[in-house]
C-alpha cells in the first residue's frame, strides 16, 4: 500500500490510483520524536478545537461538523467515504461541487472510482505516518483535486485562492497539534 516514496523518505500511499492529474494538489509533512504508531495514534485523536484557523475553516466547508470531531473521525464519516486505510495510513475521499458544498453522497470506495459528473470534482485527503530513518516518524498529508468537465474546471479555480490563502494551516496547524501531542506522549 505504500509504495511511494516522498519528502524525507515518506512513503505515501499510492494515490494515483485514485487521482493522477490533479488540478489542484498540497502536501504537507512534519517530522516528530515519536514513532510512527504513536503519531498516527495522536493524529487521529487530535481534535478541531485543538487548531486555531483550520478546525473553523473545515467546519465552515463542511457544515454541521463540530469543534470535538477528531480528523479521525472527520474522515471516516459523510461527506467522506474511506478508499483505503493502512496501518498507520488512511485515503478518503468526496466528490460533488466542492465550491458549493453541494457533496454527492458516496456509498464507498468504489462508487467514488466510478463518479464521473461533469461539472463537479473528485479530492482524495491521504494522510500517512511512516519512520524517519531515525528515532521518529514523519506524518504527512496529500489533498488531490480532479476537475471534471469544464464547469468543474470553473469551480476547482473557484476554490484555488481559498487553497492558496489557506493550505499551509494543515501543516502548520493539523499535523504539528499531532506532533505536539505524540511528543508529549499523548
Amino acid at each position: 500500500m505504500m509504495p511511494g516514496v516522498g519528502v524525507r523518505g515518506a512513503r505515501s500511499p499510492a494515490l494515483d490510483r485514485w487521482i493522477s492529474a490533479p488540478a489542484l494538489r498540497l502536501r504537507a509533512c512534519r517530522g516528530a520524536r515519536a514513532d510512527p504508531a504513536a503519531l498516527w495514534r495522536a493524529a487521529e485523536a487530535t481534535r478541531l478545537s485543538e487548531t486555531a484557523l483550520l478546525g473553523p475553516l473545515i467546519r465552515w466547508r463542511i457544515p454541521g461538523t463540530g469543534t470535538e470531531v477528531s480528523f479521525g473521525e472527520l474522515f471516516r464519516r459523510a461527506p467522506f467515504v474511506v478508499l483505503e486505510e493502512g496501518e498507520c495510513a488512511l485515503v478518503a475521499g468526496l466528490a460533488g461541487r466542492i465550491w458549493s458544498r453541494d457533496f454527492a453522497e458516496l456509498a464507498g470506495a468504489k462508487e467514488f472510482a466510478r463518479f464521473r459528473k461533469p461539472g463537479c470534482a473528485r479530492v482524495i485527503f491521504a494522510h500517512w505516518a511512516v519512520p524517519d530513518g531515525g528515532a521518529g516518524a514523519v506524518i504527512c498529508s496529500e489533498v488531490r483535486v480532479e476537475a471534471l468537465g469544464r464547469t468543474g474546471a470553473v469551480g476547482v479555480a473557484a476554490v484555488r485562492p481559498l487553497v492558496a490563502s489557506f493550505g499551509h494551516l494543515v501543516g502548520s496547524e493539523g499535523l504539528a497539534a499531532a506532533v505536539r501531542a505524540a511528543e508529549r506522549g499523548r
